[in-house]
């Protein structure tokens, strides 16, 4: 596959370099640019000088802070006392928390019912007497709605957060001080989720680093870049898989997306949401920074970059989204991570109801394999039970030595690792 097309060169900078770099200015005395970090076992492992923009280092762990901070500055400058308003799960919440504080303005920031305790107290400490967070709807999307419902009840400003031209030019930036901290580089690796941040780095660099080229990346269960390009259009993704919270949104926004429309969908790589457990684990544990499963979708990329060809002796950065990760949901990252290696596996298992039943299945088992899960789902069958058992091995050719071992031995088992349906309902 080809290296993904540059944006369309222009001369120097430009008007909305400009823009960046005012935005960029006013960011200063609020906190300073992010790091640009050399990571050695990434350029190492893929023949590569791969940079990470450490955006999880922000004041609020995310570049969503760069967008809210600059569009409410740019509209109190046109509506001084002007209220705001806008609908957030996560990020952009607590940019716009600490950008209500910091201007004195008055926010109302909804957020679903169903928001983690975490994300809520947060955002309240950001934003301090200053906001005022309505819980509203099961889903964003009804949370989305009634802020707007507000805003143009109350005449308050809607702040979005990505689908803003003052947004976009705040998250763009991220790419304004990565040009500051050296020189361009070949090929930059980008999260997307509604695009702000890609529409805006991509029309920086376009005039201020023609040469440097993009990879876009989109959780595979909420690829909408993938599917407006495959359109033309943006369109609304039917279902939505939310794991990657911070990028899993079900359209495009139009704004970026005018931007963005200039990619192919062979420019887009889709990250499977288990590999992307995978990634985070070894960050965490190698490397010891904590990133939130959007912020490490751009280093998730890398080892598909290497297999198209598009990193050896390239320099590259990766832009760290963020870093807001709640450790009550370690569990379930290192779960969906095991299951993407192959070390973890669910089956359900008819068992004979007799004596020594049990035991001959567990002589089965490989001197590295182990019980995690052992539950019996029908107890009152006369001659067979059904049972859930999870293994855990250290190689995944452990268990599939384990089950040709099943299938000699003539029982009945079916594995359900990948049944999304059944996985749900009964782990």
């Amino acid at each position: 596959m080809q290296t993904p097309a540059p944006i369309p060169p222009h001369a120097g900078s430009g008007p909305f370099a400009d823009a960046v770099a005012d935005a960029a200015a006013a960011l200063r005395p609020l906190f300073e640019p992010t790091p640009l970090q050399r990571n050695a076992l990434l350029s190492d492992r893929y023949g590569a000088d791969i940079w990470l923009k450490r955006e999880d280092l922000t004041p609020v762990r995310s570049y969503k802070l760069r967008g809210a901070l600059t569009a409410m500055r740019k509209a109190l400058a046109l509506r001084p006392g002007a209220r705001f308003v806008c609908a957030s799960a996560g990020n952009h919440a607590q940019g716009m928390a600490y950008a209500c504080r910091e201007f004195g303005a008055q926010g109302t920031i909804f957020m679903p019912v169903t928001t983690p305790q975490q994300k809520i107290q947060k955002t309240r400490m950001f934003g301090g007497d200053s906001v005022h967070i309505e819980l509203f709807g099961d889903y964003f999307d009804q949370s989305l709605r009634a802020a707007q419902a507000m805003a143009q009840d109350s005449g308050s400003v809607f702040l979005s957060p990505f689908d803003n031209a003052e947004v976009i030019t705040g998250q763009a930036t991220v790419g304004h001080e990565i040009l500051d901290q050296g020189p361009p580089p070949d090929l930059v690796v980008l999260p997307v989720g509604g695009g702000g941040l890609s529409a805006g780095m991509a029309r920086l660099l376009s005039e201020r680093a023609p040469a440097t080229r993009f990879a876009l990346v989109e959780p595979a269960g909420g690829a909408s870049l993938h599917a407006a390009l495959a359109a033309g259009q943006p369109v609304t993704l039917p279902t939505v898989d939310n794991f990657v919270d911070g990028a899993a949104v079900a359209r495009i926004g139009d704004l970026p997306f005018a931007t963005l429309s200039r990619f192919v969908p062979a420019d887009l790589v889709l990250a499977p949401e288990d590999r992307v457990c995978a990634t985070m684990l070894e960050m965490l544990n190698v490397e010891g920074i904590v990133l939130e499963p959007a912020g490490a979708l751009a280093i998730d990329a890398l080892a598909e970059l290497a297999a198209r060809g598009q990193l050896s002796g390239r320099q590259v950065v990766c832009v760290c989204s963020g870093g807001n990760f709640d450790f009550q949901r370690l569990p379930e990252v290192r779960e969906r991570a095991q299951r993407h290696a192959g070390v973890k596996k669910y089956f359900i298992l008819r068992l004979p109801q007799r004596p020594g039943a049990l035991r001959e299945f567990l002589n089965l088992l490989g001197p590295d394999d182990d019980i995690a899960r052992f539950e019996y789902l029908k107890k009152s069958a006369r001659n067979f039970g059904s049972v859930l058992i999870g293994i855990e091995t250290t190689h995944p050719a452990n268990l599939a030595a384990l089950n040709d071992r099943l299938r000699q031995a003539g029982l009945d088992w079916r594995d359900i690792t990948g049944d999304v349906v059944l996985s749900e309902f009964l782990i």
